[in-house]
């Protein structure tokens, strides 16, 4: 079973190229933390402007740098069910322990309920390591509903749900759905404390790349039935994390873990750094929330 807190890695990239050093340096500074693994190539990952070629040695580069006990998570999914599966299969070469399969999107209005299901079984079938279904309607435009989640869940290599989306809601129908042992993950760090307290596993959270202690802590709060102090830890991370995912993405993203000790560094073209307007805003809503001095 999937569980605890992940972040969906950045990408460092320097002069328009991809910086492995420093991403292992990133991870050897979050081995100290207590995440339970790490998720590369996905949305904050600028999994869609990076090569194939980069891909397999990003993670080769954090299977390399992995902490003992945590997991590797590698973004494979594209529309293309034959590439999917190929992607995934040499992820699993590189060192890839799980397969996070975004939803097929391109044709919108033929993606239902059916076609999810033949889609992630297809590709479920012919990939080496297990299968997380990734849905993050905000990007595709699509939303895999709890039945058919609760459909895919028989199947013995699809093994868990990234929900990005913020319905809550949806979020315990699909854990009340699905077998004990399949992991719901909450994919955005603004409703952390109801999917966990509607019976997610864990979470994959952007914000988790500039806070993996106090994501960790708001999981440990939840187990514990300490729910005020859970509550309370929730609301004081709003803000930040809607300043590094709805407000600024993955520039912003960046820009505080710069701010913050780790390496940013650039946003890969064409999305554009911060000005510095935007950057001292920043500043000042991870001075406010209490990140920096």
């Amino acid at each position: 079973m999937i569980k605890g807190i992940m972040p969906p890695v950045t990408t460092p990239i320097v002069g328009g190229e991809v910086a492995y050093d420093k991403l292992a340096e990133n991870i050897s500074a979050w081995n100290r933390t207590g995440l339970s693994g790490y998720v590369v190539m996905g949305s904050n990952g600028e999994s869609a402007f990076l090569t194939r070629d980069e891909k397999l040695r990003i993670v080769a580069t954090v299977k390399k740098s992995l902490g003992a006990g945590r997991i590797l998570i590698a973004g494979t999914g594209s529309d293309s069910i034959k590439e999917t599966v190929s992607l995934s299969n040499d992820a699993a070469d590189m060192g890839a322990d799980y397969a996070l399969v975004l939803t097929p999107s391109f044709y919108k209005s033929e993606m239902n309920g059916p076609a999810f299901v033949r889609y992630f079984t297809e590709v479920a079938d012919r990939t080496k390591i297990p299968v997380i279904i990734y849905n993050v309607p905000k990007f595709t435009g699509v939303d895999i509903q709890a039945s058919s989640v609760s459909q895919l869940a028989g199947h013995e290599n699809i093994v868990g749900l990234k929900n990005s989306s913020e319905n809550t809601a949806q979020t315990a129908e699909t854990v009340a759905s699905v077998p004990a042992d399949f992991s719901v993950l909450v994919g955005t760090a603004s409703v952390l404390y109801p999917g966990l307290a509607a019976g997610a596993k864990g979470g994959i959270l952007a914000l988790a790349n500039i806070a993996p202690d106090e994501c960790v802590r708001l999981q440990e709060l939840v187990s514990l039935g300490k729910h005020d102090e859970a509550s309370a830890l929730q609301k004081k991370l709003i803000p930040v994390n809607r300043a590094v995912t709805s407000r600024y993405g993955v520039p912003g993203l960046k820009a505080a873990l710069d701010m913050l000790g780790y390496f940013g560094g650039e946003p890969r073209s064409p999305l554009a750094p911060l000005g510095d307007k935007e950057r001292q805003d920043l500043k000042t809503i991870l001075k406010t929330a209490g990140f920096l001095d």
